[in-house]
């Protein structure tokens, strides 16, 4: 990814963050009251609030300095989300057993992480790009693989089995940990210590980037 630094915003500011995923839909009502609907976006777009995160003029500066060594909007980050942010729920435990990401053929090496969300109405995949570091685990046939197997690219979320560990068959699945890749939505922050010291936060849009 271009323009992309591989730092972690601030973890003590990212937990008490607000935002989530944004769709677009062109909805047209039609005379008889009906509608049409199109989606004019494959996969949502998740944007945050990090203002709702600041509660000490120390967590302001971290802000700060992080933003300036971003230069604002031109530079890509990773972004902890606070409720999605694992191949589970956020209370759960990761496991091998958690995301299905292919199936052994004996030939492909590489998957990509993914995350799915699904009822019994419908189902989206999401392409997850940027795992932590050390927490993926994965799984073939229902069996954990040695983390010896495989390589994992934390920049791109995709799994390589190394030669002669490739599977020749069975589901292969994956357990993660995982950060959004986003960037500053805006070239200027505000600071008023006087409003900030009456409880008014500035506003710290943020907004996820596509590879």
């Amino acid at each position: 990814m271009a323009g992309f630094h591989e730092v972690r915003f601030p973890l003590r500011v990212a937990l008490g963050t607000s935002g989530g995923p944004v769709r677009r839909t062109d909805i047209v009502s039609l005379s008889n009251g009906r509608e049409n609907r199109n989606r004019r976006w494959q996969d949502a777009r998740r944007r945050y609030d990090a203002g709702s995160g600041v509660r000490s003029v120390e967590d302001l500066y971290a802000v700060l300095a992080f933003f300036e060594a971003r230069a604002g909007q031109f530079y890509g980050f990773r972004f902890h989300d606070p409720v999605d942010h694992k191949s589970c729920a956020p209370g759960g435990t990761v496991s091998a057993s958690d995301q299905q990401i292919g199936s052994g053929d004996g030939v492909t090496a590489a998957f990509q992480l993914v995350k799915r969300y699904a009822d019994a109405g419908g189902e989206t995949v999401r392409t997850i790009d940027k795992p932590v570091a050390g927490t993926v685990v994965v799984s073939v046939a229902g069996g954990i693989r040695p983390a010896g197997d495989y390589t994992v690219n934390s920049a791109t979320g995709v799994v390589t089995f190394k030669p002669g560990k490739i599977p020749a068959s069975g589901v292969i699945r994956a357990g993660y940990e995982f950060d959004v890749p986003v960037r500053f939505d805006t070239d200027r922050i505000d600071i008023d210590l006087a409003q900030f010291n009456a409880g008014r936060i500035p506003s710290i849009p943020l907004l996820e980037i596509k590879p």
